[in-house]
């Protein structure tokens, strides 16, 4: 995975609420078992007419509207459990998701792919939404390290698992993980053994 440390971008506003996985990738696209090529299918029924011509009006159609932040209504990610949903996210280019809730599963799934959920109080998100529509050159900061989220004189700290927190910095997955702590690991072992 990417390392994700610190985010300095551009984003596309989605003000949707109760936005589900099946909207994020409909279920007729999970055939596939690797994770390339979800994001050509990213909100596909919102983004495409029955004869696959673009929706003139969905944003991420817009060229006004760019970036790899996605700032979403509330209650992003509910709905099925499908991982496939981080996947399609991470592939078409975010790499944050600003949302004020997200689905539990949701949440895991993205941590564990490389893709941030950030969770702002609703004050927070909608002055970030309208921000973005207005002035869609805005630039959003997301420093994981600081655990900050901040545009233009906004700025807002967020809550993250610390394991998931120091995967994304490194750009681990869990096996990536236990590799980088081989030799805590095998240590142990021999300690676990002698007693």
């Amino acid at each position: 995975m990417e390392k994700v440390v610190k985010v300095l971008s551009r984003a596309v506003p989605l003000s949707n609420e109760d936005i589900d996985t099946d909207q994020i990738i409909p279920a007729r696209f999970l055939k596939a078992t690797s994770r390339e090529g979800f994001g050509e299918n990213l909100f596909r029924d919102w983004r495409y007419n029955a004869d696959n011509s673009p929706k003139e009006s969905f944003v991420l159609n817009n060229a006004t509207y760019e970036g790899s932040v996605l700032v979403a209504g509330k209650n992003f990610g509910c709905g099925s459990s499908r991982e496939h949903a981080a996947w399609s996210l991470y592939d078409y280019g975010f790499r944050v998701v600003v949302s004020s809730f997200f689905a539990d599963i949701f949440k895991g799934n993205a941590l564990n792919n490389g893709l941030l959920p950030v969770q702002v109080s609703e004050d927070f998100l909608q002055e970030l939404m309208e921000t973005v529509k207005l002035r869609p050159d805005t630039e959003v900061e997301v420093d994981l390290v600081n655990q900050s989220i901040s545009f233009n004189e906004f700025e807002e700290s967020f809550e993250v698992n610390s394991y998931k927190k120091e995967c994304l910095i490194n750009g681990y997955d869990d096996i990536d993980y236990l590799v980088s702590i081989k030799n805590e690991i095998e240590a142990f072992e021999k300690q676990a053994i002698t007693i």
